[in-house]
């Protein structure tokens, strides 16, 4: 029997045994008593398999706190576990949001808990078969842009949120002279009254174009669609219409089904921003951690996937970050290859300073690297900003520091002196 694989962390005053029992049945054919249509032939091709416990070291307070337990008066000490628990794909078949469910769904809320938090989702390949497979992930984004054997640089559209459609298509303009792989629109600007995706798509698409024929050189755009879901295929319609190879979504708010629906309907790159992902993560004993969320993300058939940055402006350890973009350049299931990776993003506060360490994290040229003040903030301007990372990006395979590097390129030693001074 097929079994997806669901790993948990749990935390409860009872038996971790008797917790895992419950998940299992609670997101398989059981319920909290033995109704008569559960038949022994039901379960053995129904109930979920519980496949490991491993307790962990107790804690004397809850995480969280528990109606179910109060009223009952049970109290600590409180039992940790890291628990794994297999579902037949048959109870699931070809359905996203039902495996959501099924790996997630009331377990969050079971009473006998004080901490519940997802882990990791391992899919067999022919269940992963059954989902769409990037269209580009990083090989195909390598070939469509014709850059190979270094990372990808790219940038973000600042300000965030107020620029008009001419103000965008200039500044494209100016990012593309400066030499930028890749510019994407803020998470917070999809369809603005300022910059509507109507007008702002041609307008920008017309310069990006203008570039394209005259230098010999793309520049891939990362549109903002995330919107309702006919919404989002009409702009990557859009997109397609002007010669655009990209869309940018951000996954939590459009959502997995939308997604799909999405993938199926465009040949667009995908490019998924993950806000909001640390209301799932942050806690460390409720929600979901990233390996099960890029899982569940991936087989809507993203292409690239944020994993924030190192040393960045965000809350995450850099150890975090460095796992996650290694998780997107493997493939979700075991004797896939490179049609089944994606391509992992850093953003956040990154500059030519932090690419010693995102190339150090990834352990190959395989990423994507985006600077929004990093490039434009620069005090020579953004073409001094993107030629900084690509001076940092030389210093690491020349194996040398960038101090030494940048003794010989004033780009990156401006740079160095400018944010390395900001801490």
């Amino acid at each position: 029997m097929d079994l997806i694989e669901a790993r948990y962390l749990i935390e409860t005053p009872m038996d971790p045994e008797k917790i895992a029992t419950i998940m299992a049945g609670e997101q398989s054919s059981g319920t909290f008593v033995r109704v008569a249509g559960e038949t022994d032939e039901l379960r053995e091709r129904c109930a979920a398999r519980v496949l490991s416990i491993r307790e962990l070291t107790p804690v004397n307070h809850p995480s969280l706190h528990s109606a179910y337990l109060a009223e009952r008066g049970v109290t600590g000490p409180y039992r940790r576990a890291e628990i794994r628990i297999g579902f037949p794909t048959g109870n699931i078949g070809h359905n996203l949001a039902t495996l959501a469910a099924t790996v997630s769904g009331n377990l969050y809320d079971l009473g006998e808990v004080t901490g519940l938090k997802l882990i990791d989702v391992t899919v067999p390949k022919a269940y992963r078969d059954l989902y769409d497979y990037p269209v580009a992930g990083t090989k195909g984004t390598r070939d469509r842009m014709n850059v190979q054997d270094r990372p990808f640089f790219g940038t973000i559209i600042k300000p965030n949120v107020g620029l008009r459609s001419d103000d965008i298509a200039n500044l494209v303009d100016q990012l593309c002279q400066a030499g930028v792989d890749f510019i994407k629109d803020d998470e917070v600007c999809a369809n603005p009254a300022s910059a509507p995706l109507a007008e702002r798509i041609p307008a920008v698409m017309n310069r990006v174009r203008r570039y394209r024929d005259r230098t010999g050189r793309d520049v891939m755009i990362a549109f903002n669609i995330t919107d309702e879901t006919d919404a989002m295929r009409r702009h990557a319609d859009l997109i397609e219409k002007e010669g655009g190879s990209c869309a940018m979504v951000s996954m939590n708010w459009a959502g997995l089904s939308a997604l799909q629906t999405l993938r199926k309907s465009t040949s667009l790159v995908l490019h998924g921003h993950r806000n909001g992902f640390g209301a799932l993560s942050r806690h460390p004993m409720i929600g979901m951690a990233f390996p099960a969320y890029q899982t569940l993300y991936r087989l809507t058939g993203m292409d690239h996937m944020h994993v924030h940055g190192m040393g960045g402006k965000f809350c995450d350890e850099d150890s975090e970050v460095a796992s996650s973009a290694q998780l997107c350049g493997e493939p979700l299931a075991a004797g896939n290859g490179d049609e089944d990776r994606v391509l992992p993003v850093f953003s956040s506060g990154q500059w030519a300073g932090t690419v010693p360490a995102t190339y150090k994290a990834v352990g190959s040229a395989d990423f994507m690297f985006l600077a929004g003040g990093g490039i434009l903030a620069h005090p020579s301007g953004p073409a001094a900003g993107i030629t900084s990372l690509r001076q940092a990006w030389e210093a690491c395979e020349a194996g040398i520091s960038l101090e030494q590097h940048a003794k010989a390129n004033p780009a990156l030693s401006e740079a160095l002196a400018f944010y390395g001074a900001r801490g």
